[in-house]
């Protein structure tokens, strides 16, 4: 009886613990659209739908275009000053005195515009690169070399001698491009190979950004990300209609990609020389702010002010003079200083273009040929301060002392220098050095001088209504 009472416990205590089993393992559904369990969504919008299928049809077109880039390069290490004393030299030896290096490995990406290996990438993903590897979508590795950069632009061309059959990047046409229309960023982000991010245009002809010496970025927030950094910006037909270059990295969602139209140029120049060559004017210009357009009877800010002209340049053999507001070039209405240096950088060199001034109130067109960068004369010594407040100066225009101004104006300012990292900035009126007035270079020159034996300098800047000290330390 015992042994029968047994017997029943023991079924009792397995069929409990199968039944419980059973529900352990019935804890999720699966979808099988051809049974019992239909999806959560039974029907999909068709236009959706369309949307996926054309982002994965783009991708799978386009992604064996994308390479990825990897380089080995050697940077300068800065020595820490008690290094680089020579009572230190005895524990480092010799080699305490001579420059050190590391080296540095860095990640970026690419496109094949090519079958005969030429690929676009970004200037700062191979500078100072001594080894460059390039990995193809199918997993196969080459040797790159560079063809030719540009740091003006941040483009670059690099070429692989390839053994099998390379599939080509399209260019678009960004001039065509609209805020609002897809943009599909393809790339090696963090090292993560061929990554697809999506996101709209945001805007285009962003400058003024400080990043490049020529900007007119199209700014997307397909997410951009270090790695990034030379892959293809594509519209929904898979055409390239940028190269990704820069983020905000205080911000998300903001990055930015060099236009492929200004791509082209560059790149065809790189290929067939191995560098740029520019257009060149023949004037040193600046921005109109607000205050001189009301001076000068303009409607508004725009264009760029001549304040000085090279004596036998294309500008001056075209009759433009110092005080000119250059409105429109080329057929092109002028916003800014940023945007004619682009233009004329642009265009052609010996093109005979015709350019827009506005002259003492008076509208005024004359035609000029533009001339290679390469033959403009070196800026004279004096002009430039950068050893000391990182900054260029120069003479007031003839109409800024006519309505009572006196001092120089900045004209350049140097990168990470002092001047830069007070504060100061492009268009400024240095009234005084020191407490002491300076009404013209010569002055400003010889009060920076008397002030080198304090080893600071305090200046007072006119900018717009306003009057601002800046206190400078002496390097």
């Amino acid at each position: 009886m015992k042994s029968f009472r047994l017997l029943i416990a023991c079924l009792i205590i397995s069929s409990a613990l199968f039944g419980c089993k059973k529900k352990q393992e019935a804890t999720f559904y699966e979808s099988n659209r051809q049974e019992s369990v239909d999806a959560p969504i039974k029907e999909v919008p068709k236009d959706i739908l369309a949307t996926q299928q054309g982002f994965i049809t783009l991708v799978k077109n386009v992604t064996p275009s994308v390479v990825n880039i990897s380089t080995i390069g050697k940077k300068t290490l800065v020595r820490p000053f008690f290094e680089s004393s020579p009572f230190f030299d005895g524990f480092f030896g010799e080699q305490g005195g001579r420059p050190q290096y590391r080296r540095e490995h860095s990640l970026g990406s690419g496109f094949i515009i090519n079958k005969d290996g030429f690929i676009v990438t970004n200037d700062h993903v191979v500078r100072d690169a001594e080894t460059i590897q390039v990995k193809l979508s199918n997993e196969s590795v080459y040797t790159g070399k560079v063809i030719g950069s540009d740091p003006k632009t941040d483009i670059a061309v690099i070429k692989i001698d390839s053994k099998e059959p390379l599939t080509a990047a399209v260019f678009g046409d960004s001039s065509k491009l609209q805020v609002g229309q897809w943009a599909v960023a393809i790339g090696n982000p963090f090292g993560l190979d061929r990554t697809v991010t999506v996101g709209v245009v945001s805007a285009t002809g962003r400058s003024n950004m400080g990043i490049e010496t020529y900007e007119d970025f199209i700014q997307t927030d397909a997410s951009i990300n270090p790695g990034n950094s030379g892959g293809p910006l594509l519209n929904i037909h898979g055409e390239v209609i940028g190269i990704n270059t820069a983020i905000v990295a205080a911000g998300q969602g903001i990055g930015f990609a060099i236009p492929v139209n200004m791509a082209k140029q560059v790149v065809t120049q790189l290929i067939s020389k191995g560098n740029v060559s520019r257009g060149w004017l023949g004037v040193s210009i600046q921005s109109v702010s607000a205050e001189m357009a009301r001076s000068f009877g303009l409607a508004k800010s725009y264009g760029a002010l001549v304040n000085d002209v090279v004596p036998g340049g294309p500008a001056a053999k075209a009759g433009i003079l110092q005080g000119d507001v250059i409105t429109s070039f080329d057929g092109t209405q002028v916003k800014d200083v940023r945007q004619l240096q682009r233009i004329v950088g642009e265009t052609p060199i010996g093109k005979k273009v015709e350019v827009d001034l506005y002259r003492e109130g008076k509208q005024l067109k004359v035609s000029v040929t533009t001339a290679p960068a390469e033959s403009a004369p070196a800026q004279k010594p004096t002009e430039r301060e950068a050893g000391t407040l990182g900054l260029s100066v120069q003479e007031l225009t003839p109409e800024m002392r006519a309505h009572g101004m006196s001092g120089v104006m900045v004209s350049d300012l140097e990168p990470g220098g002092i001047a830069e990292d007070s504060g100061i900035q492009r268009g400024d009126v240095i009234v005084s050095v020191n407490q002491k007035k300076v009404r013209n270079l010569a002055e400003y020159q010889k009060a920076l001088r008397d002030a080198g034996s304090r080893g600071a300098v305090a200046l007072l800047v006119r900018r717009g209504s306003a009057s601002i000290y800046f206190a400078l330390k002496l390097r």
